[in-house]
């Protein structure tokens, strides 16, 4: 089921008892929280962590009977914490995988009355290399007949949901503007939302020029723009964000060292093997390097665009590039472009 189809049920009325939402897109999903929260109306809604709580204790706190209340709303986060370490145990019989399994289905086939159970699988994405596992948890919780699945938006689904946030916020938002947004902002609509809302408050038309004036790190978002071109091995389009890097005037040399930094954090959330931004953010800051929630969402992404053998030849393309840039040269873009032709080569 899609987010639209889910919002139009709570909207009917017709909510399911037991529900998993799975993918890692935060936005529409949020939307369906606010929009089971709101048809719950004067109900608190309560939420237990999956990697803290076991299955059958979350089960068995569903089943019982408030005394204050004659419905209840709970949210389980990290339910892929539910599942068992191995793929061999999923469905054995006597394993902890196969026991969760049986409870789950169990109360699915039985549910509390007056209770709204939705299980959050987030950690893994719907498609690249997350596919198999978000598979994996699917047929876990197989047991779930409603399933809301968060898929990533495309350029073209973030671009037509930036113009509905943009309307309902009234802000005027040229095309050229529009489209710069969506790629600078790799088409995250949660980070676009957040954009929109600040934007809305400058009282006036946002053009294309003046959009890197109102948007922070709007060179970098700029520069990470460059970086998606890269990772979908889009020639014309990288060509084309370098062109633009150049008439707003950066210095290129700068924004080499930044592509070599990004390249280098993706390159370690690869080998540790971090989803997502939260788990990048950690990993980082545990190590003693400062990172805002917005840079380790770039740097999640860059990952994920990215497999390992293709990182470690950016960084040797970056090298050679660097070494070029401080040599004898015509001039410092037509170097980097000879490097955004052979990494897209």
């Amino acid at each position: 089921m899609t987010p639209a189809q889910f919002l139009a049920r709570v909207k009917r009325n017709d909510i399911p008892p037991v529900c998993l939402f799975l993918g890692q897109e935060s936005y529409n999903r949020r939307r369906c929280r606010e929009a089971l929260v709101a048809a719950k109306q004067g109900i608190e809604s309560e939420q237990f962590d999956a990697s803290e709580t076991s299955l059958a204790a979350i089960v068995d706190d569903a089943r019982a009977m408030s005394l204050f209340a004659s419905e209840r709303l709970i949210f389980v986060i990290g339910a892929e914490a539910a599942m068992p370490r191995s793929i061999r145990d999923d469905e054995s019989e006597g394993s902890a995988g196969g026991l969760a399994a049986g409870v789950l289905e169990a109360y699915v086939k039985s549910p509390t009355p007056g209770v709204t159970l939705v299980f959050e699988a987030t950690r893994w994405d719907l498609e690249g290399e997350d596919k198999t596992k978000a598979e994996r948890a699917r047929k876990f919780f197989a047991a779930i007949p409603d399933v809301v699945e968060f898929p990533r938006f495309t350029i073209g689904e973030a671009r037509s949901e930036l113009d509905r946030i943009a309307r309902a916020a009234n802000l005027k938002l040229d095309p050229a503007a529009a489209e710069a947004l969506v790629e600078a902002l790799a088409a995250d609509v949660s980070r676009i939302a957040v954009e929109v809302e600040k934007l809305s408050l400058y009282g006036k038309p946002i053009t294309a020029d003046g959009l890197p004036l109102l948007v922070p790190d709007a060179r970098q978002s700029t520069i990470f723009a460059l970086v998606n071109a890269l990772g979908r091995r889009d020639r014309l389009r990288a060509l084309e964000t370098l062109d633009a890097l150049v008439r707003e005037g950066e210095y290129l040399p700068l924004a080499l060292t930044f592509l070599a930094t990004q390249f280098r954090m993706a390159l370690v959330a690869k080998e540790a093997n971090l989803r997502g931004a939260s788990q990048v953010q950690s990993h980082f800051q545990r190590a003693g390097v400062q990172m805002w929630g917005s840079r380790a969402e770039q740097v999640s992404q860059t990952a994920a665009k990215f497999s390992k053998e293709q990182l470690e030849r950016g960084l040797k393309l970056l090298f050679e590039t660097d070494r070029d840039l401080r040599s004898a040269r015509p001039d410092d873009r037509t170097v980097v472009e000879n490097f955004v032709v052979s990494l897209c080569a």
